[in-house]
């Protein structure tokens, strides 16, 4: 009988629970052995050693450089449908607090964001699709490098993911330890933010401290740059939008030298939204800003604007699919259609600008207080079944043995009738 605290319907999550015990001893191995970006040999290996054992039909290496990608076929392929399932591996440059027996072997590298269990649901879903095989078309099952700000999606793309395996589209999913386990959110629309560099730099002229009157002071510039910034959100983006506008670090002069005014300072922060149209408003008004008050002083303050990774927007129709099928699992009361964006940012939008797709949230709950990224963070064992049984899901449904275009035409249909009635 099953221990798990909360619970789940359908055949695929039946099957997957009963191999619960070794999913988590995979999990906990990849936790106690952390990579960073493009660093990920053990985890990828000890991926495809797993994948091996499942008996899928192809695995791949070296897309994106560690990245992995293993194919699997249905009962039939007379669809000619392919759908993708996609699963972050590295981890963070942080240090861990925790004491059980799986912590960190690495000093300074940590799985504070969960992606060891993200990688262990994809491979439980190979374990079972490769055994049952009970859909029509192709699965492919993308384990992605690099996502913590590396854009590993990118490059993965970049390096012809969607030309060697052109899935008609994409699914991802996040643990989110403020829903509670046996629960799934998403929308369909943004689900993450754009997240973007700013980089100014402050020049102007450095001086005695005792004859401040003989410069002008780069400390006193960026002082008023940063009260003028947090005005751009608030008198230039509508309410109705979103947008962050964060100056996060600042560097000028020497500690040691105090009596010398700088000749240059520096900030960088970072600019969050969902709207391109928003970002390049910001954008704009950043610059202008920027300009203008460091003329005023006679100063000079440049802008550089990096775009990192762009919002996270789920399609409309993959949307209301993945929705579906969660539901089935977890059942109408348990999951969130309507959930409400972050304003953090992931490089899945890379892959989600390819193709349609959408990003789902899987409810895990709070250990202790530890939120993502947290130093005692840990993933939540006992939704490994459950993130399985839902990437599982979303192959079996959207690609049925039945009839192979139904589900998704119905998610397709159901769009379309919101957007009619919604333009009304």
């Amino acid at each position: 009988m099953s221990t798990l605290r909360y619970q789940a319907n359908g055949r695929a999550f039946a099957h997957i629970a009963r191999f619960h015990p070794e999913l988590t001893a995979l999990r906990r191995d990849l936790h106690a052995h952390p990579e960073l970006g493009f660093e990920e040999v053990y985890s990828a290996a000890r991926v495809q050693e797993a994948l091996r054992a499942c008996g899928v039909d192809e695995i791949h290496t070296g897309i994106g450089k560690t990245g992995v990608v293993a194919v699997i076929r249905g009962q039939s392929t007379a669809s000619g449908r392919m759908i993708g399932l996609r699963a972050d591996m590295d981890a963070l440059p942080m240090h861990e607090d925790n004491d059980f027996g799986w912590r960190s072997t690495s000093n300074g590298l940590m799985h504070g964001c969960g992606h060891d269990g993200h990688t262990t649901m994809l491979v439980g879903a190979a374990r079972y699709l490769a055994a049952t095989r009970h859909f029509d078309g192709t699965a492919v099952l993308i384990f992605q490098p690099g996502e913590e700000g590396f854009a590993g999606a990118r490059v993965m793309v970049e390096d012809g993911l969607f030309e060697r395996f052109p899935v008609d589209s994409i699914y991802a999913m996040h643990n989110w330890p403020q829903m509670a386990p046996g629960t799934v959110g998403l929308n369909s629309g943004p689900m993450m933010a754009a997240a973007d560099r700013i980089t100014i730099d402050v020049t102007g002229k450095g001086g005695h401290g005792a004859h401040a009157y003989q410069t002008v002071d780069p400390v006193v510039v960026t002082a008023h740059l940063i009260t003028a910034i947090q005005t751009i959100v608030s008198r230039n983006v509508r309410p109705l939008d979103a947008a962050v506008v964060s100056v996060c670090a600042m560097h000028a002069g020497d500690l040691g030298a105090f009596s010398v005014v700088p000749g240059k300072a520096t900030l960088v922060g970072t600019v969050r939204t969902f709207n391109p149209k928003v970002q390049v408003e910001v954008e704009r008004r950043l610059v202008e800003m920027c300009t203008a008050v460091a003329a005023g002083f006679g100063a000079s303050a440049p802008v550089t604007f990096e775009r990192i990774y762009p919002a996270t927007i789920n399609t409309a129709a993959e949307a209301l699919f993945a929705g579906d099928v969660a539901q089935a699992l977890v059942g109408a009361r348990n999951l969130d259609r309507h959930m409400e964006p972050s304003m953090g940012a992931e490089d899945f939008s890379f892959m989600l600008q390819a193709r349609p797709g959408a990003y789902l949230r899987i409810g895990q709950g709070v250990k202790e207080g530890a939120f993502l990224h947290n130093s005692r963070y840990d993933f939540n064992d006992e939704i490994l079944p459950l993130g399985a049984a839902l990437h599982a899901s979303l192959v079996e449904q959207g690609m049925p043995l039945a009839s192979p275009d139904r589900a998704m035409e119905n998610a397709k249909d159901r769009a379309s009738e919101l957007h009619a009635s919604s333009a009304v």
